[in-house]
């Protein structure tokens, strides 16, 4: 399990919105600023963050919070 305070900061960081607005319905949908560059600087800071190798077919579907919550419990498991 990892920590999801540590994910939401990540989040917000490199989104650059307030922490508050990062939850369970977070997407490139209802996030503007979520474009293509941060997507990618999003997914790097999440390896980073938590030690993980985030692979390349799951790096380009994280697309919410929900699946990214997902992805790094499977990689945090293994």
């Amino acid at each position: 399990m990892f920590d999801e305070e540590a994910l939401k900061r990540v989040m917000a960081a490199v989104l650059r919105v307030p922490e508050a607005q990062i939850g369970p319905d977070t997407s490139t949908d209802t996030l503007p600023t979520w474009d293509s560059l941060r997507h990618m600087n999003l997914v790097l800071a999440l390896e980073q963050e938590f030690d993980v190798s985030i692979p390349d077919e799951d790096a380009a579907n994280l697309s919410s919070y929900a699946l990214i919550k997902l992805v790094l419990n499977e990689l945090m498991v293994d």
